[in-house]
């Protein structure tokens, strides 16, 4: 575990594996963790690099509102660290415009760009209401918890794991003051001026039943990125628990083309 601290924050990050750099920046929640599942999947040819920005559990700030600038500048000041740019960056939720944020501002450090489940402004009423009624729960935290899974995954994909299993993803998200100040940030943010500067190669990956950011927003980031492509896959908003291996072979079948 290596720290570094870029402005007011200092920011942890972790490698694993070997082999060519890939980025994976967690969305709103306690961190890198929520990567933990998927690592397996990329570590026998990738060095994957895993930063915990601000907000998350293991980083550390002024407590100041967060701007997606700030987590772009974070995840830039970690490739740098590392010694691996330009690398290979993906983004879930939150993370997604912060990739892309990333990616415009500094595109010598981002070789492609692998936007998942995210969204370029918080115009959507949907959106902005989900995220109120999420930070009002935060003196309820099972009920935070309880809204959390909820609307993170697919009836499907809720019924398939079980009672105990749900049961246990409840505790998953717990109402931290950095969390809060998280999903503050998506009411609030918006890329789109950003959006023209992007140069890497990019992948925007929807998911058909998000009920946290609808898939209307992941097919707006797209169309919003000249020359992009787009992949869409039939789950709730947590795509790589819900599809684990179709979603990894995505990605890496889009990061290693020649």
């Amino acid at each position: 575990m290596a720290t570094l601290t870029v402005g007011n924050a200092r920011v942890p990050y972790r490698t694993e594996g070997s082999g060519p750099a890939l980025v994976l920046v967690h969305g709103a929640g306690p961190g890198s963790v929520m990567w933990d599942g998927l690592l397996d999947r990329f570590t026998g040819h990738r060095t994957l690099i895993l930063p915990d920005l601000s907000g998350s559990v293991p980083a550390e700030d002024d407590g100041a509102p967060l701007t997606i600038e700030t987590l772009a500048e974070q995840v830039n000041a970690v490739i740098e660290d590392a010694a691996a740019g330009p690398a290979d960056v993906v983004g879930f939720s939150l993370g997604a415009p912060t990739v892309a944020a990333a990616a415009a501002l500094r595109p010598d450090l981002v070789r492609r760009l692998v936007p998942v489940a995210g969204l370029t402004h918080a115009g959507d009423e949907y959106v902005r209401q989900h995220m109120t009624t999420w930070l009002a729960l935060a003196d309820v935290p099972d009920g935070f918890g309880r809204f959390a899974t909820l609307t993170a995954y697919s009836r499907p994909f809720l019924n398939q794991i079980g009672h105990d299993a749900v049961e246990e993803a409840n505790a998953f998200m717990r109402p931290t003051e950095g969390l809060l100040r998280q999903l503050d940030l998506v009411r609030r943010l918006d890329i789109r001026g950003l959006l023209p500067r992007i140069t890497a190669p990019t992948l925007v990956v929807g998911a058909t039943r998000d009920q946290t950011i609808p898939v209307e927003n992941h097919r707006e980031l797209f169309a919003a990125i000249a020359g992009s492509e787009y992949a869409e896959l039939d789950t709730g908003h947590v795509v790589m628990a819900e599809r684990p291996d179709e979603f990894a072979k995505l990605v890496r079948d889009f990061l290693d083309r020649p």
